[in-house]
């Protein structure tokens, strides 16, 4: 589960933050009142409960930044954040030079890839030669996720969104796909048929307009047949399983939420939506294939009503 936390305020997000390390470091996090916090947001001293691990908690002083922004799929790389973290160590410095400072922890929901990592940690280790750990968007909801209270007393469930599911599966068949060059004159003739019920049937029964599946779904279905030799492939049996899994959260999610949505057209863009926010940085070049995929699973009746 990915709760986005862009859309809390950044007094809100302090707050998750705070109740993390409450939890990782100690009832004894104090967080500041608002204004100038020579750059921290909370601190804690003593032993760790299980931060970095149970086995080998740090021990000293600590301090925590929380550094938030309402950017959907921002990352560390962002020159902003550079900007952002530059002014942040600086504040820092004076900390360290009178010693209250060992460990130096900064959470922000900006997403932090693995060769943006070691980059930050070695700046600021340069600068301040103190413990460091920088805590991006994927941390943070593994520890919302194993850590259930926190969820409940910040109310975070009222940030998801009706039609959220597991979208990774989706991702990586996109990407998969996009990197075959399919041979035209070997595609097979497309062998799957709707015959549950006619199209036409099933656009006036899911509220699917006429103009939207003319034009929207023109193009997409130009591509069923790749994708139709795709799934049959046998090296790709692995992913077809995902895509099998990928229709039934889709379509469960659907028939829960169904009535927040006028036609079955805003229930397909809202899912284009969520997953290429999700997924900007590795889908961005290809996410027009989002569309053909969801147009496909939508035309074989592996989502919408047939009765």
């Amino acid at each position: 589960m990915n709760y986005p936390l862009h859309e809390l305020d950044w007094q809100e997000f302090e707050e998750v933050v705070t109740s993390i390390c409450e939890d990782i470091l100690g009832t004894g996090t104090i967080i500041f009142s608002d204004g100038k916090d020579g750059g921290r947001d909370a601190k804690f001293t003593g032993t760790a409960n299980n931060f970095p691990s149970t086995a080998s908690p740090w021990i000293g002083k600590f301090i925590i930044q929380a550094k938030h922004t309402n950017k959907i799929g921002a990352s560390c790389s962002d020159s902003e954040f550079k900007t952002t973290l530059n002014k942040e160590v600086s504040n820092i410095k004076d900390l360290n030079d009178d010693k209250k400072l060992d460990h130096y922890l900064i959470f922000t929901n900006r997403k932090l890839g693995g060769m943006q990592d070691p980059k930050i940690e070695d700046f600021i280790d340069k600068q301040l030669n103190v413990n460091n750990q920088v805590l991006g968007i994927e941390r943070i909801n593994k520890w919302l996720k194993d850590n259930p209270s926190i969820v409940k007393r910040h109310n975070l469930s009222r940030l998801l969104l009706p039609l959220q599911f597991y979208e990774e599966d989706l991702k990586e068949i996109v990407l998969t796909f996009c990197e075959i060059d399919f041979d035209c004159d070997e595609i097979k003739t497309i062998e799957r048929k709707n015959n549950r019920i006619s199209i036409e049937a099933k656009n006036e029964l899911n509220s699917m307009s006429q103009k939207y599946f003319d034009n929207a779904f023109q193009k997409s279905m130009k591509e069923f047949s790749y994708i139709e030799n795709f799934f049959k492939d046998p090296k790709n049996r692995r992913l077809n399983k995902k895509y099998n899994n990928t229709i039934d959260d889709i379509q469960s999610k659907i028939l829960v939420k169904r009535d927040e949505f006028k036609t079955f057209e805003e229930i397909l863009e809202f899912l284009y939506d969520y997953i290429f926010n999700l997924h900007i940085d590795t889908l961005k070049d290809d996410r027009r294939l989002i569309r053909v995929f969801l147009h496909y699973m939508y035309f074989h009746c592996d989502i919408g009503v047939m009765e």
